[in-house]
This record gives C-alpha cells, structure tokens and sequence, in this order.
C-alpha cells in the first residue's frame, strides 16, 4: 500500500483524537500506521532531506485539522 496523504489521514487521525485525551505523536503513528496496514518500510521511508515522509504527513494532517 502507498503511504497515505494528508488528506486520507485526516479522518481516521481525528476519530483517534476524538477520546479527548493527550497522544504523542509517536503514538499516533503507531495507531495510523495499524489503521493502514502499512510496513516499517513504508512507515520509516524518508525523504532525501531526511524527514520521515509518514510523520510529516501526519503532523500536516494535524496542522489542518487545528485550522
């Protein structure tokens, strides 16, 4: 499976933020990751600058979502 796009994760991230608690985003990548059935690859695959493609999408997703 292709790693999702902000846009897709945006949903499933607000159902989980949903319960009202505090999540790290260490965690959240935890659970998206189980809601995609992504692999460790897919979810440690990065960009050539480094940045983790999967956690920046989901800090993106975030971001919106606070707009």
């Amino acid at each position: 499976m292709a790693i999702p796009t902000y846009e897709e994760i945006m949903l499933p991230l607000l159902k989980i933020l949903f319960d009202g608690e505090i999540h790290k985003y260490k965690e959240l990548e935890e659970k998206l990751k189980n809601v995609f059935n992504l692999t460790e690859e897919e979810v440690n695959s990065r960009r050539e600058s480094g940045v983790k493609i999967f956690y920046n999408r989901i800090g993106w997703a975030a971001t919106y979502l606070k707009k």
